[in-house]
């Protein structure tokens, strides 16, 4: 990889880094000097009138939007699977109302976004054909990232189609579905006991030790958390929206809320389709976290909000992170769209999944809390009865 910091050349040459925080600049570094999340000092922004949506090519996936995305600048860099175009239907369309004795449930009256028909089952592959491809940019040899799963799933997938060693760095507990695709595509599963912030905290330490060899370059942290690259791709699912609404951004977005890879992706996509006048607003942003592991609800409105019930949601596993590295842009995020954060308890979440496997959308359990956060958003009123709502399902029950 040379030197992460020597001056990019020729007309494909990788994109720079800038610090949000200290504003200092880079070819490549995983974080900031200062300890700060990296972002792309130069992300592009279209010149022009958005394309007419039936003539728009979709044939590229998600790489049909390549003039919206700073990476890939170089076709023959990419590394794909034909992901993206993911389905965008109607919630309600063909559910029956409740049998005899049962309560009928209300409409979600929303659309969702069918994210688990990615090639690994997960929206994840947003984000890793954008990182292996960033990788690919810049001569890397190896890989390492840390997951709960379905992003290790996509990170090992992807690194195994651009021909790039992996090892995914994992919970003790991870799900054995999940811990089969990362080694079928070649990868090596580090099981590591304790905490989601432990399996962090080892790959880090991992990462920090292949500094400290000769070459100072044997491992590239691909991390979903930490990587700009990674939102880049999360970002393709704005502009997916909006496409397939004819340019039209719905009046919110309600989406699960971990780390925040969707939902920051999303923000940053209606942004930049904003910015370049290719729709009139950025929709309301709305994230639906574990209860008990609730971090961004709690910095909002405290402890009892953050843990309602007093018990945590470990069926939405794939949200358990009590740090999130980007909580300051999440937070902004919420600020900037009138959204919100809420947390979802687990028998709440398990009623909701029910729901949607009846309704023909066969999810894995992290999926559940932003449908489920939609309806409590809107008895709360917070989103109205009219308004027209997107909400992604992430992961296929396939994983669970």
């Amino acid at each position: 990889m040379g030197d992460p910091d020597a001056p990019e050349r020729g007309p494909h040459a990788p994109r720079r880094l800038r610090c949000p925080e200290c504003g200092e600049t880079y070819r490549d570094r995983w974080r900031c000097r200062c300890g700060a999340p990296l972002d792309f000092a130069d992300p592009p922004t279209p010149a022009g009138d958005a394309p007419a949506p039936e003539s728009f090519d979709a044939r590229g996936g998600l790489w049909a939007f390549d003039d919206l995305l700073a990476v890939g600048n170089d076709p023959g860099d990419r590394v794909t699977l034909g992901e993206g175009t993911t389905p965008l239907v109607d919630a309600d369309e063909g559910r029956e109302p409740a049998g005899d004795g049962e309560t009928e449930v209300p409409p979600w009256n929303a659309s969702f976004k069918l994210e688990y028909v990615f090639p690994t089952g997960s929206f994840k592959d947003r984000g890793a054909t954008a990182t292996l491809t960033r990788a690919r940019e810049l001569g890397v040899e190896r890989v390492v990232e840390d997951s709960s799963g379905n992003a290790g799933a996509a990170i090992a997938t992807y690194a195994a189609r651009a021909g790039i060693a992996a090892e995914i760095y994992v919970p003790a507990d991870a799900k054995e579905s999940k811990l089969r695709a990362i080694r079928r595509a070649g990868a090596d599963p580090i099981r590591i006991e304790g905490s989601r912030g432990d399996v962090t905290d080892a790959c880090v330490a991992a990462l920090d030790a292949a500094a400290d060899t000769p070459s100072g370059t044997d491992a590239w942290y691909a991390s979903h958390a930490w990587n700009p690259a990674f939102f880049e791709g999360t970002a393709t699912v704005a502009y997916e929206t909006a496409l397939q609404r004819g340019w039209d951004a719905p009046d919110a977005v309600v989406t699960p809320l971990g780390h925040g890879t969707l939902f920051l992706g999303a923000y940053r996509g209606f942004r930049r389709l904003e910015r370049a006048g290719w729709i009139e607003s950025v929709p309301r942003l709305y994230g639906a976290q574990a209860a008990g592991v609730a971090p961004i609800v709690r910095a909002l409105y405290g402890p009892e909000a953050a843990d309602p019930e007093g018990a945590r949601n470990d069926a939405a596993d794939g949200i358990q992170i009590a740090k999130p590295v980007r909580d300051r842009g999440i937070r902004e995020a919420i600020d900037a769209t009138g959204g919100d954060a809420l947390a979802v308890t687990e028998a709440t979440a398990t009623r909701e999944l029910d729901r949607l496997h009846a309704a023909g959308f066969y999810t894995e359990p992290t999926c559940a809390v932003a449908p489920a956060a939609l309806r409590t958003l809107r008895e709360r009123g917070e989103i109205g009865p009219d308004e027209d709502v997107v909400v992604p399902l992430t992961g296929s029950g396939l994983k669970s």
